[in-house]
């Protein structure tokens, strides 16, 4: 293979990386002005969580299928899935329509992620995998940058349908390149074995126990069949899924690698900081634009300080390692990390954007040290032939953690708003509004965080309140990921290995 088709092959790769690293970025800054042209706020969680959960499922089916069949063809096959999904995802006429093709972007999504790593490392010119895999960082990096404020400059200036639009044409010119230049260089395996049964098991565990934290106390009681029947899901599957993992040959979750300790303690700090982080990334978009008022492009500048106070905590994290020890890092990022969401908490309609832009950074800074900390004392618990698994338990905790915590999230935004807007309609603050208008809010309650519905209200009061109600609803959320955040930082605490510098030589 000649030098110019192997960095053909790579760019391609590294293409659909960029596209699903950008997809999540832009979709944060996009997620207001959706909400807001296709209503569906009992929904808007949902637009989240059903991409996560997919990629998480599909990622390890995806790395298990390149063993067995065609590289070329699995990865035609994920690109053009992502290019119809998100043809799908930019025509939707209402969010369930979205949430579906979310699903199968998501599915696209962790077959490319899987895919891409297995194709760089083929690429690789001899002695030179670390640097080609390298390339990949530089492409997360690029996106983290890149997404939030291209997602603020097209729903501003365009639609927010251009966000799935502006993926054909990348698509289309990944699959050709694919398709033209990429060869076979691996021998298949005869057999790979699936663990389709730990798959299901996990989705149904996952979805139950989503729906029972995000529905109940608001759309049925706790105790009601609904809720004992999703407890009673949640527990069977959640039994299925130990049972399948304990025999499957090659699990999607390998449990005997709990017993040590800095595998599971790393996993779960990760669990906890994405959960924290990944409230911020779906909810403080609905804080800038809907209690402060801001533009599009200024909810993508609240991202992208998130996105590069973690490639910051990150690089530092990279550099210090040498002198520092992991815990002590992983412990000092958790401590911040823990800090910035304590000053969420201070948020209100009054907040300057400054403010709200510096405590993201601190937020993003203190996932950065987690993430990178971690990750190390994961990969250093098990021996060489498993730092595989180590990186997948490590990526699997990360997504498992976003899923559930903007599921959760969601419920408790949802459950927040509604009680507030009826208390402010049973105390007589929104009596100025017309009758017209309260009755919209109470059909469509996502009305509530749109700044254009805010200013048709001419009563200064009213106006007020609705901020109010819409900040007070989203620093709940906060709330949330605080305490989560102390649950993090209790997890590192109990990282294996000692605090303080290492011993020089």
């Amino acid at each position: 293979m000649s030098e110019t088709v192997r960095w053909w092959v790579i760019a391609a790769a590294l293409l659909a990386l960029f596209l699903g690293a950008m997809d999540s970025l832009v979709m944060s800054a996009a997620m207001p002005t959706i909400l807001a042209d296709l209503g569906g706020l009992t929904a808007y969680s949902w637009v989240y969580t059903a991409y996560f959960l997919a990629r998480v499922v599909a990622l390890p089916i995806f790395g298990k299928l390149a063993d067995l069949y065609k590289v070329r063809i699995l990865f035609i096959f994920s690109i053009g899935l992502f290019l119809v999904s998100s043809i799908a995802a930019g025509v939707s006429s209402n969010m369930i329509s979205l949430i579906i093709a979310r699903a199968f972007q998501g599915i696209a999504a962790g077959g490319n992620f899987a895919l891409v790593y297995i194709v760089l490392s083929d690429m690789a010119p001899p002695g030179k995998r670390a640097k080609t895999l390298s390339l990949a960082s530089f492409i997360w990096g690029a996106a983290s940058l890149l997404g939030p404020t291209i997602g603020g400059v097209i729903v501003t200036w365009f639609s927010w349908r251009w966000v799935f639009f502006i993926n054909i044409p990348v698509s289309l010119f990944s699959m050709v390149l694919i398709a033209r230049y990429l060869v076979e260089i691996r021998q298949k395996k005869s057999r790979v074995d699936l663990d389709l049964g730990g798959v299901a098991a996990l989705s149904v565990t996952i979805l139950a126990l989503l729906a029972l934290l995000m529905l109940g106390g608001r759309d049925f009681n706790w105790i009601s069949p609904v809720g004992t029947g999703l407890v009673g899901v949640t527990v069977v599957s959640g039994v299925c899924f130990y049972w399948f993992e304990k025999r499957a040959r090659e699990p999607i979750l390998a449990l005997e690698f709990f017993r040590i300790r800095g595998f599971s303690t790393g996993n779960l700090a990760v669990f906890f900081s994405s959960f924290t982080i990944f409230s911020f990334f779906a909810y403080a978009p609905l804080f800038i634009q809907g209690a402060l008022g801001k533009t599009p492009l200024q909810v993508g500048m609240s991202i992208l300080f998130l996105t590069l106070g973690w490639s910051l905590g990150s690089i530092l994290t990279g550099q210090a390692l040498g002198r520092i020890r992991r815990k002590a890092m992983a412990v000092t990022g958790a401590m911040i990390l823990t800090g910035g969401c304590g000053l969420t908490l201070t948020f209100t309609c009054q907040t300057s954007l400054t403010t709200c832009f510096a405590v993201f950074l601190v937020v993003g800074l203190g996932m950065g040290f987690v993430a990178m900390s971690t990750l190390l004392v994961v990969q250093s618990a098990l021996d060489e032939p498993d730092l595989g698994v180590a990186t997948t338990s490590n990526q699997f905790a990360r997504s498992l953690g976003g899923t559930i915590g903007i599921g959760v999230g969601g419920g408790v935004l949802m459950a927040r708003i509604q009680a507030i807007l009826d208390n402010l309609e049973r105390s007589g603050r929104l009596a100025s509004l017309p009758l017209d208008r309260i009755t919209l809010l109470r059909h469509n309650i996502e009305r509530v965080f749109q700044p254009a519905f805010q200013a048709q209200i001419s009563h200064h009061g009213a106006q007020i309140a609705l901020k109010q109600s819409v900040g007070d609803s989203v620093v709940l959320v906060f709330w949330v990921a605080f305490i989560v955040s102390w649950l993090c930082l209790a997890a590192c605490l109990s990282l294996p290995g000692k605090f303080g510098l290492r011993k020089k030589a």
